[in-house]
């Protein structure tokens, strides 16, 4: 897919425009296009500033290359896939408050997180895992699907301007009782800048057999 160079760009693999075909929001990451209408946004549309946040999101592109079909037999206990870094702005912080509802001052109220042993805002856990789990949607398995997420553990608060990244091992696998499904286990680790662990989940996948 082809895109115009005159974007703004938040981060390394991140960037956002709005597009031409009706002045409508785009954002672009790790080769997602995200448009935020009801416009077709063809991949040769032209993208430019300014930068806004968008509605309603309506339209995804993906680059064909992240689209695979990994059957239950084909996954591998030990596997491993590492993220890139995403950093954890207050503005991240202040819309996840907003969307959820949760204003606690240890999250939002910076003169009395001064007078408390962490003295500086720190980000929701339920933002962490979140980005966490976003990290590693990367590439779509067509045969997978997401059951659950089991023992999540917040280790370490995560404060402003933290770069997380994660490492995602295949942990364990086993049928379903419905037949023609198996169920894959990836331990989800989340760690910051300095690589200290600050999250922990195990995310549960329902995945198709090949007979299936």
């Amino acid at each position: 897919m082809r895109y115009a160079s005159n974007l703004t760009f938040c981060s390394e693999n991140e960037a956002e425009g709005v597009c031409q075909t009706n002045r409508t929001i785009v954002f672009i990451s790790r080769k997602i296009a995200v448009c935020f209408c009801t416009c077709p946004f063809l991949p040769t549309a032209t993208i430019s500033p300014p930068v806004v946040r968008g509605r309603q999101l309506i339209t995804i592109l993906k680059a064909s290359h992240m689209f695979v079909k990994r059957y239950f037999e084909d996954i591998e206990i030990n596997e491993v896939r590492r993220s890139d870094k995403r950093v954890i702005a207050a503005a991240d912080i202040d819309l996840h408050a907003k969307e959820s509802g949760d204003y606690f001052p240890h999250h939002m109220d910076e003169e009395w997180c001064k007078t408390q042993p962490f003295k500086k805002r720190m980000a929701h856990g339920t933002l962490i895992i979140t980005v966490a789990v976003g990290l590693t949607a990367d590439v779509i398995n067509e045969v997978s699907m997401t059951y659950g997420y089991d023992k999540i553990r917040f280790v370490r608060p995560v404060f402003i301007d933290d770069a997380i990244y994660v490492v995602a091992t295949i942990k364990d696998k086993k049928d379903h009782k419905k037949p023609g499904f198996g169920i894959v286990t990836e331990l989800v680790e989340c760690f910051n800048q300095n690589d200290e662990l600050v999250m922990v989940c195990e995310h549960l996948l329902l995945v198709n057999k090949k007979e299936n």
